[in-house]
This record gives structure tokens, sequence and C-alpha cells, in this order.
């Protein structure tokens, strides 16, 4: 009796040599290296941002201080409102999504892992630019650089110029993850998975991105009128001389509070998460609860004037915006309720790390 062939491993050559980590996560497409580089990189100008806010406090620690001059101080102010939005809050936020979504719903990777990359090196493009700008001149215009205080008449340094490329390309890249993550979503759920049956946090992912696509193109749109303004004799935020230097503050502002919006949401769904699995029962009610993360991206995102306060507003459109924020009541009041029955309802346990959880989180 002849005995059965044996299948046999052929290869060309040797292997080569296995390059080093930090160089395999600086080109890989993969969906968990790209979000190990966002949350740890956020994790860390969060670092930054806090000895930023530190030096502030000592200034502000003391009645007429001279520890940092006013221009230090402005520019510091500048830098973490920047580092702790750009850099830090939305970064994180959606460095979990991009690395736990695709697990949570079935798939290996992302529909579009190229654009991801991009994404993430436009942020790291970004990042590099605003602490770059130490080698000439950092913004002194603060948080939000509110024209036309932030015109070339006001503010003749290019430091102006370097916060909005830095804010442009990070929320360039933002959108381009959005866009993978969207994609994935639509495209690559396990079978089965209706959108209903979506774990809440990938759910809270989806809200985010789809969030990210309606701001991040109007803070774009923003930046790029005030750099013509600036640097190619553009009028329009220039107060009279046609421009409406308000239209600055409405595309802000949208920004910012769609921005505010999409940390709560991304909390709300890690929270969701959370208690349910800590509890050891399904959340009391999940529709009810997915229902209210897109309410709040809606209504928190229309409520963006209520950060106007001095602004010359129409009466019609204070009430507007008082309405969407006294809306915003319900979905996070049902959230929490729903967060409270689950808790009730439940066996709450306190999670003990095994060996096998450090030999999975190693790997």
């Amino acid at each position: 009796m002849s005995e059965k062939p044996r299948p046999e491993l052929v290869i060309d050559g040797f292997p080569g040599k296995r390059r080093p980590r930090w160089v395999e996560l600086a080109t890989s497409a993969d969906h968990k290296d790209l979000g190990r580089i966002l949350i740890c990189g956020a994790l860390g100008f969060l670092f930054i941002a806090l000895i930023e806010l530190l030096l502030m406090r000592l200034q502000l620690a003391v009645p007429e201080n001279t520890f940092l001059s006013p221009v230090a101080f402005n520019r510091l102010l500048s830098l973490y409102g920047t580092d702790a939005i750009f850099l830090f809050a939305i970064p994180l936020a959606l460095g979990l999504f991009y690395y736990v979504t695709p697990l949570q719903i079935g798939c290996r990777g992302t529909a579009l892992p190229r654009v991801g990359q991009i994404g993430v090196a436009l942020w790291v493009a970004g990042a590099t630019v605003l602490y770059a700008g130490f080698l000439f001149t950092p913004s002194e215009a603060g948080i939000n650089p509110l024209a036309p205080l932030s015109e070339l008449a006001f503010l003749s340094n290019n430091g102006v110029d370097a916060w909005a490329t830095t804010t442009g390309l990070c929320t360039l890249g933002f959108v381009f993850v959005a866009i993978d993550l969207l994609t994935t979503l639509r495209n690559m759920r396990a079978p089965g998975m209706a959108w209903r049956r979506v774990p809440v946090f990938s759910w809270a992912a989806a809200v985010s991105c789809w969030l990210l696509l309606v701001i991040g193109p109007v803070l774009l749109a923003a930046l790029t009128m005030l750099m013509i303004d600036r640097n190619y004799d553009g009028i329009f935020f220039a107060d009279g001389s046609g421009g409406a230097p308000l239209l600055w503050q409405h595309l802000s502002w949208i920004f910012f509070s769609g921005a505010y919006m999409l940390i709560l949401i991304f909390a709300f769904g890690a929270l969701a998460e959370i208690v349910a699995a800590f509890s050891g029962r399904p959340l009391a009610n999940r529709g009810v609860v997915m229902g209210s993360l897109a309410a709040i991206a809606v209504l928190g995102t229309l409520a963006w004037m209520q950060n106007m306060l001095t602004a010359p507003i129409g009466i019609g459109w204070m009430y507007f915006a008082m309405l969407m924020s006294l809306a915003l009541i319900v979905p996070f009041g049902l959230i929490v309720f729903n967060l409270i029955a689950t808790l009730v309802g439940g066996a709450l346990r306190i999670f003990e790390p095994d060996e096998d959880f450090w030999v999975a989180i190693e790997g």
C-alpha cells in the first residue's frame, strides 16, 4: 500500500529581517495599528495640554503676576485649545472607534484602509505644524480666533496661518477616517447584523462619523475663507468691506458644537457597553439609547448659537437656539435612565483580569 503524498512548503529565498515595530506602525494600514497611533498620540497630547493648562493656572493664581507675559499667555491659550480638541478629544474618540468597531461588527479590517491611513497621516502632519510654530510665531488669537480680530490687520504675524493649517489638516484627516469607518459599517457587517442589531458602541461610531461628515466641511470652508482673507485680499470676514464678521462665528461654532456632541456620543456609547457588560444583562431599551444618540448629534449641532453670547442675533434665532438646547435634555435623560434601569435590573460585578486577559493585551 503506497504512502499518501505529504504537502511540502516551498519558499523562494530566505525570509527577510523583520522591520522595527515603529516602522511597521508608521507604514501599516491595519485598523488596529492606526487606532493605536490615534489613541497613544491623543494621550500624549493630553499630557502636553495639562502642562499648558498648569502654566496658565500658575499665571492666574496671584493678582498682578508676571510669571507669563500677556503674549505668552495668549499663545499658551491658543495651543491649549487646539491641543485639547483637535489633538486629544476627537482623536481619542476616533481612535477607539477605529480600533473596536471592525471587531464588533465581525470584519477583518476596514473597507478603505488606505483612506484611513491618509487620515491618520494628515492628523500627524497637523500636530507637527502646530508645534513647529515655536520655530517662528505661534498663534495668539485664542481657542477660536474670531474674525475680524484674526484678520491680517490685527495679527500680522503668521501664527494664525499656522493655526488654520493645523486645524485644516486635522479636520480633513478626521473626515477621511469617518469615510473609512462609515463605509466599513455600511458594507462589511457580519451576515444577519442589521442596523438595529449593531452594538451600541458601533452605532455611536456611525452617528459620530455622519456628524463629522457634516461639520468637518463647514470648518474647512471657514478656514479656507480665513486664509483667503489673510493672504489673498479676500473680504469674507472683513467688516466694512462687504464681509460678514458673524459668518465666522456661525461656521466655527457649528463645528465646535458638533465636536462637543461627538465627544458626548462617544462617552455615552462606551458607558452603555460597559454598564451592560458589568451588570450582566442587556440594556433596558437599546432602541431608545440608539435613537437618543442620533438625536444628540442633531439637536446639539443645531444649538450652535448658544455659544454666541454677545453676537447681535435676531430674537427668533435666539429662541431657536434656546429650544434646541432645552430639547437636548430629553435624549440625555433617556440615556441616563436606561443606564440606571440596566444597573438596577442586573447584578453588578467588578472586573478582575486574569492571565489570559493580559496575554491578549500584550498580543
